[in-house]
């Protein structure tokens, strides 16, 4: 069993944590999710640039391998971003005159906060999560990927906030 947090991190009760599936089942699915391009640099996947998944909570900040922490990026970009956050990621890509998906960005950090919400488990990227979720709103004017967010409150039960 893992921890369920909220979205502050919060530790709130321990919730028996999903099985995973293999690499290959979720690249796929989060091609078909994602499209054929690269959510960083958005260049199309072809057999010289090919697909990978990248973590966008890294699993050094305690992000799991699923489908919901995962987009698609071309090996270049997955290897030239490291451990750098998503926030500061799509603002280097876009310094270096490339034109990340923002918005594919946020759907799937929200995606994976919701995730989170419902499976627990996780305790130590809630607090990375919810900056991410933070830094992504500021910098769209309130509005990451205007997605429903669902954040576990101590003692009122689940509520939603608008991101």
């Amino acid at each position: 069993p893992r921890p369920s947090c909220d979205g502050r991190g919060a530790v709130l009760s321990w919730m028996p944590m999903p099985d995973a599936r293999d690499r290959p089942t979720r690249l796929a699915d989060v091609l078909l999710r994602d499209g054929d391009d690269c959510t960083w640099c958005r260049r199309p996947f072809t057999r010289h640039v090919t697909p990978t998944t990248d973590h966008l909570v890294p699993k050094v900040k305690g992000g799991p391998s699923w489908e919901e922490n995962e987009v698609a990026a071309c090996r270049r970009c997955n290897r030239e971003r490291g451990h750098l956050s998503p926030a500061d990621w799509l603002a280097e890509c876009e310094r270096r005159g490339r034109h990340p998906d923002r918005a594919r960005v946020a759907r799937t950090l929200a995606s994976l906060s919701n995730a989170i919400a419902d499976r627990g488990g996780q305790r130590r990227a809630c607090p990375y999560l919810a900056a991410q979720l933070r830094r992504l709103a500021d910098s769209t004017g309130g509005r990451a990927g205007g997605l429903r967010v669902r954040l576990n409150h101590p003692g009122r039960g689940a509520a939603s906030r608008q991101s």
